[in-house]
């Protein structure tokens, strides 16, 4: 079984206007950086727009439809102080939450290993009513409510290594003894969540806070010795990573200083843990990363590990 890439052209759309860090350049460099010779094996498909009611087993309906509702014909509208959207906007969110939901059918089918959603705006930070952090829907949460509903897995798992933590994540899996969320993250940071304190309703919730400039040795540390081993306790039917790029030590945003071959050996624990937990079944979605060689560079070694895997 090979590796599946799902984009779509109009996540390149979504404009959140000039000088904004989640800028079209980001996709646009990551996706070409995959269109090397190296990844000719990779399979390729077109995300679909996910529809309302996968959306709104994350998002209440009636939020969901003002969000799009609220979508410009011409400019520009702020949804919050950081989250600006543009007349490509809501293709861009339902294709971004969509591509999550078609990459767990085609997984769970057998017929690709595994994938990863080289999609925009990212996600993890738009909580049920909030869109935030520029964020609008929660493509991962999506696709974990759509891997319970649609093909009745019980146990979904989400890992997080992106730089900020995945509040909207964390939010939609608190109270849910079935869902785990694991987040490493800089802090303090936006948008200031993330404590080892927030354990969830039964320890389903693992935060590994690691303060500015914690590099390599602490990342990896957090990884094996908090969220891999309590992963494994809890045992997923499926695993979702929320693949955030901005923990590079070339990330203008924050300082956590991780290496181009953090994300190898991230990639590849978390490749591991999976063929061991459930079959290699994983789905990885892109979330952060605003320095455009670090992170074209991190998103090829990342899809380039889950080849491997």
């Amino acid at each position: 079984m090979t590796t599946t890439l799902f984009t779509h052209e109009a996540c390149t759309q979504h404009d959140p206007g000039a000088g904004h860090p989640e800028s079209t350049a980001r996709l646009k460099a990551v996706l070409s950086a995959l269109d090397d010779a190296a990844f000719a094996a990779l399979a390729r498909q077109e995300a679909p727009q996910a529809t309302i009611e996968q959306i709104s087993r994350i998002h209440p309906r009636d939020h969901a439809m003002r969000v799009l509702a609220s979508i410009p014909a011409h400019g520009y509208v702020r949804l919050d102080g950081d989250t600006v959207v543009s007349p490509d906007s809501g293709d861009a969110t339902l294709r971004a939450a969509g591509a999550v939901c078609a990459a767990i059918d085609l997984v769970l089918s057998g017929t690709s290993k595994n994938a990863f959603c080289a999609v925009r705006p990212p996600g993890h930070h738009a909580e049920a009513e909030i869109p935030m952090g520029f964020c609008i829907f929660n493509s991962v949460a999506v696709g974990a409510a759509h891997a319970r509903e649609t093909h009745g897995l019980e146990r979904v798992a989400v890992v997080d290594f992106d730089v900020h933590h995945g509040n909207g994540t964390q939010a939609s899996f608190y109270n849910d003894p079935n869902l785990f969320y694991a987040s490493t993250h800089q802090a303090p940071l936006y948008p200031g969540t993330g404590s080892v304190h927030e354990q969830g309703c039964q320890n389903n919730i693992v935060n590994a806070p690691l303060p500015p400039g914690a590099g390599s040795d602490m990342f990896r540390d957090a990884m094996t010795d908090r969220i891999l081993p309590e992963l494994r306790r809890f045992s997923p039917d499926l695993l979702l990573v929320s693949a955030g790029f901005d923990a590079h030590e070339d990330d203008p945003l924050a300082g956590l200083r991780f290496t181009d071959d953090d994300f190898r050996w991230v990639t590849h624990e978390l490749a591991e843990l999976a063929d061991n937990c459930c079959g290699g079944r994983l789905v990885s979605a892109l979330e952060g990363g605003y320095d455009l060689d670090a992170l074209a560079r991190s998103a090829a070694i990342h899809v380039a590990t889950l080849m491997e895997a």
